[in-house]
Order: structure tokens, then C-alpha cells, then sequence
């Protein structure tokens, strides 16, 4: 499991006085780097082997600026070629947003989805989570 905070900047919130629900994406797209270097160390373009298949994210609960967002990244689920990575944020000590985003192993020469190589599957297993409500 990885964990990194963020503050909120003013800029990220909206007409309502709270957070911009399409801020959590682009929190939740920077907390999953952590993943993204089990697979590319040195995150190389040219040696890119993932991809994005799907994303959701379910709001719970309004995200104040001014107020620190602790953002919690691990593996849900694990399969042949892809696997989820879930999100948390969580905001005074309240889960205010939780997520989750398929991943797949892919192989940009061919343009398609190739097994996960035992290697990674152990470095994917080692930050398995059970999200939160579960």
C-alpha cells in the first residue's frame, strides 16, 4: 500500500466552496506513480508497458481546501493481463472519495494486452488492500 498527502490549492475548488469532483482524478492518476514504478523505475515513455482501461470514482463526502487529503493507493485484485489498483482520499479523518482503476499489462509494439510476468504479480501482491467499507 502507498500513501502520499496533498494540500488542496484555491484554484481546484468550485463555485460551491468545495473541491472540484474531477480534481480527485487527477489526485488519484498522480498517487498511483508509486505503481506505475513497479513496472518502469525510471518511468522511460519509451518503455512504457501499461494502460489504462477503465477508472471510477465514487464521492462520499465534500473535500474542503484548505485542509489536508491524505490519498491511499494499493492492489485490489490481480488477473491474467490487468489488474485494479484501488484509491482512497481521505480528509479529517473521513474516507471522502474512494476509487478504483484498471490497469493492463500491454505491449505498445504489438498494441496488445500480454500476461503480467510472475515478477510483477509478486511486486502487485505485496501491496494488496481491502478497501475501505469492505
Amino acid at each position: 500500500m502507498f500513501s502520499m498527502t496533498v494540500m488542496p490549492r484555491f484554484y481546484e475548488t468550485d463555485a460551491l466552496g468545495h473541491i472540484n469532483n474531477t480534481v480527485v482524478s487527477g489526485w488519484f492518476e498522480t498517487a498511483r506513480d508509486p505503481v506505475f514504478r513497479l513496472f518502469n523505475p525510471d518511468l522511460k515513455l519509451d518503455e512504457w508497458n501499461l494502460i489504462l482501461a477503465r477508472v471510477a470514482i465514487d464521492y462520499i463526502a465534500q473535500i474542503h481546501y484548505g485542509h489536508e487529503v491524505t490519498l491511499i493507493t494499493g492492489i485490489e485484485k490481480i488477473g491474467n493481463s490487468s489488474f485494479v489498483v484501488h484509491q482512497e482520499a481521505w480528509q479529517k479523518n473521513l474516507c471522502v472519495a474512494k476509487g478504483s482503476a484498471v490497469q493492463v499489462f500491454f505491449n505498445y509494439k504489438t498494441q496488445k494486452s500480454e500476461p503480467l510476468p510472475a515478477s510483477m504479480r509478486t511486486r502487485l501482491e505485496a501491496h494488496m488492500m481491502a478497501p475501505a467499507g469492505r
